[in-house]
C-alpha cells in the first residue's frame, strides 16, 4: 500500500474521506471542507506528518512542541481488516514526538486492540454528554479567557479554543462557551457546576473525565451521557 503525507491533498479531498471511512461508526460523522480546515487550524494537526493511504483510510496527527495527538484515524469499509490501520498509525508515530495520547470510543474493541499491540496504555476515561435546554441561572459575562486548567483533553485545552467564545462567571465558577458547545468548566462543588450549566439552551460537553464534578450537575440536571473514550498514552 501507497502510504503518503496527507498534505499531499486538498482539503477538500481530505474532507470527502471521512465520509466513507467513518461509515456504519459509533456515531455519525461529517466533515466537509470548512469544518476540515478548522479542525487542522485549532487542533493543530500537522498535514506534513499525518499520512493517508489515496481513497483507502488517514491517520493524523496534532503537534504542540514535545507532545502530539491522534485527531482521526479511518479506513473506508472496503479495505477494513486488510491492515491499513496499523500502517497508517505506524507510519504518523515514526513522525511523532515521544508523548502522544489518543481517544477510542469504548465498544470500538478493534480500534483499542490495535492501539493496545502498538503500546498505547488506557490513562481514564472520558465521557460525551448532552443537556437539553433546562432554565437559566443568572451568571456574570466576563472578557474571554481560557480558565487554566491542567491535563484537558486535547480538544478542549487553551491551545485549542477558538478565536471568539463566552466567559460566564458565578461565585465559585466559570465557564466558557461557544453557541452550544461547553469549551471547559472549573467549579467548586456541583452546585457551582449546575448553575453553570443552567444556560437557557441545549449543550453539548465533549470529553469531561469521567468523575469531573460537571458530570453529577449534568445528570442532576437531566443530562445524558452519550458515550464514553478511553483516553490512551503511548508507554516511553
Amino acid at each position: 500500500m501507497n502510504v503518503v503525507p496527507a498534505d499531499r491533498f486538498s482539503f477538500a479531498e481530505l474532507a470527502a474521506l471521512y465520509g466513507p471511512a467513518y461509515e456504519g461508526y459509533f456515531v455519525p460523522v461529517h466533515v466537509d471542507e470548512a469544518t476540515m480546515r478548522l479542525m487542522v487550524e485549532l487542533w493543530d494537526i500537522d498535514l506534513a506528518r499525518s499520512r493517508v493511504v489515496e481513497g483507502k483510510g488517514f491517520a493524523y496527527l496534532a503537534v504542540r512542541g514535545d507532545r502530539a495527538w491522534i485527531g482521526g484515524v479511518g479506513v473506508v469499509a472496503s479495505a477494513r481488516r486488510q491492515g491499513i490501520a496499523r500502517a497508517l498509525m505506524e507510519a504518523v508515530l515514526a513522525e511523532a514526538p515521544a508523548d502522544v495520547t489518543l481517544e477510542v470510543i469504548e465498544q470500538n474493541v478493534a480500534a483499542k486492540t490495535l492501539y493496545d499491540d502498538l503500546g498505547f496504555v488506557a490513562t481514564r476515561k472520558l465521557e460525551v454528554w448532552s443537556l437539553p435546554e433546562v432554565e437559566q441561572v443568572a451568571a456574570r459575562a466576563a472578557e474571554p479567557a481560557p480558565l487554566g486548567q491542567e491535563g484537558l483533553p486535547w480538544q478542549r485545552a487553551d491551545a485549542s479554543l477558538p478565536s471568539e467564545y463566552e466567559r460566564l462567571e458565578v461565585d465559585g465558577g466559570a465557564i466558557l462557551l461557544r453557541g452550544g458547545n461547553l469549551l471547559q468548566l472549573e467549579a467548586r462543588d456541583e452546585d457551582v457546576a449546575a448553575a453553570l450549566l443552567s444556560r437557557g439552551r441545549q449543550l453539548q460537553f465533549v470529553n469531561v473525565p469521567e468523575g469531573d464534578v460537571a458530570t453529577g450537575a449534568l445528570a442532576r440536571l437531566g443530562g445524558t451521557r452519550t458515550l464514553r473514550q478511553y483516553e490512551m498514552r503511548l508507554a516511553g
